[in-house]
């Protein structure tokens, strides 16, 4: 007399068994994917490589008087006074929108929300809370170098030696 676990499975036994088997290492390889996925993201470096923030701008005597550089790729002007340089920041101190030079009206005007700056970079009109910001000139190696990563105080001026 045969005992009931000596019985062959029938037909419907046998593909309901190849069935869960697909399914189970379908499911083991989707794991073991995510799980390779995971750990060569872990390995692979997160750095993002900016742009350095110091930059030369070119000689000061090849600067005319009354020139406004407009430097976008950095977001930076560079004024030419009478007197001396400055640099102001692009970027509108209302909401971070990059501002535009207008020759005509000797100043800034952000097109995104109507803020205007004088070519001193204080306000003249629109809804900015504050002047665009002074950043930090120098001199260096005959060249002129604006860190945009360094505010400078709020009235100063790269004056040229005599």
């Amino acid at each position: 007399m045969a005992s009931p676990t000596d019985t062959e499975p029938t037909d419907q036994e046998r593909e309901r068994r190849r069935f869960l088997l697909l399914v189970g290492s379908g499911a083991l390889g989707a794991v073991g994917l995510g799980l390779a996925a995971a750990t060569l993201r872990f390995i692979e470096p997160n750095v993002l490589f900016e742009e350095d923030r110091r930059f030369a701008v070119g000689r000061p005597e090849d600067v005319p008087v009354g020139t406004v550089l407009v430097l976008v790729r950095q977001r930076v002007y560079v004024v030419r006074e009478e007197k001396g340089f400055y640099a102001l920041s692009a970027v509108c101190t209302h909401l971070g929108c990059i501002t535009r030079y207008e020759a005509e009206q000797k100043g800034f005007f952000c097109p995104c929300h109507g803020s205007r700056y004088a070519l001193k970079g204080t306000v003249t009109g629109g809804p900015a809370p504050a002047a665009l910001v002074r950043l930090h000139l120098s001199i260096e190696r005959e060249q002129l170098v604006v860190d945009a990563g360094r505010p400078a105080a709020s009235q100063a001026l790269l004056e040229l030696p005599a």
